[in-house]
C-alpha cells in the first residue's frame, strides 16, 4: 500500500537518493542545466527549490544549514552569490523541466532540468504572433519594399559624391 509516500524513493536506499539528490543539486547550481529522467527531475525540484530560497537570505546560519545539504565549498559560493543575485526578487519556481523525449537504451523518459533565469533564449519573446489570414499577398509586397529601397539608397548616396565632386573641379578651374 501507499500509505503517507510523500516522495518518490526512486528504486534507491536514503543514503543513496541523499547522495544522488545532493551531486544532482551541485551540478545543477554550477552548470545551470542538467539532462537526467523525469522522476529524478521532479525529485531533484523538490530538493533543491528549497535550498534556493534558503540562499536568498545571505546568513552564516543560512549557509551552514545549505552546506549540511550540499557539502561543496564552491556550490555554495555560486548559489549565493551569483544563483541568489538573479533569483532575488522571485517569489518561488526557481527551476524549469523541458521534457525531451524517451532515451533509447531504456526507454526512460528524459528531460532537462534547468535554472530559470540563466536561460537567454527562453528569457525573451522569439514567437511570433500568428494569424489565421492567407499570408499569399504579404510576401510578394514585402519582396518588392525591399528590392526598391537599395536602390533608392543607392541613389541617394551617389548624388552627394557627384555635388561635392564639382565645387571641387571649379575650383581647380579657377
Amino acid at each position: 500500500m501507499r500509505h503517507n509516500k510523500k516522495f518518490n524513493h526512486l528504486g534507491r536506499t536514503a543514503s543513496h537518493r541523499s547522495a544522488m539528490l545532493a551531486n544532482m543539486a551541485i551540478s545543477l547550481i554550477m552548470h545551470k542545466r542538467i539532462t537526467t529522467t523525469v522522476a529524478k527531475a521532479k525529485a531533484l525540484k523538490k530538493y533543491v527549490e528549497p535550498l534556493i530560497t534558503k540562499s536568498k537570505e545571505d546568513s552564516t546560519n543560512s549557509r551552514r544549514v545549505v552546506f549540511s545539504y550540499l557539502q561543496n565549498k564552491e556550490a555554495i559560493k555560486e548559489l549565493f552569490g551569483e544563483v541568489a543575485q538573479k533569483v532575488g526578487d522571485r517569489p518561488g519556481g526557481y527551476t524549469r523541466i523541458i521534457k525531451l523525449g524517451t532515451r533509447q537504451g531504456d526507454a526512460a523518459q528524459v528531460c532537462f532540468i534547468e535554472l530559470v533565469d540563466f536561460d537567454p533564449e527562453m528569457a525573451k519573446d522569439t514567437k511570433k504572433k500568428s494569424t489565421r489570414r492567407s499570408r499569399k499577398s504579404a510576401p510578394k509586397a514585402e519582396a518588392a519594399a525591399p528590392a526598391e529601397a537599395p536602390a533608392a539608397e543607392e541613389a541617394k548616396a551617389e548624388a552627394p559624391v557627384e555635388e561635392a565632386a564639382a565645387p571641387a573641379e571649379e575650383a581647380k578651374a579657377e
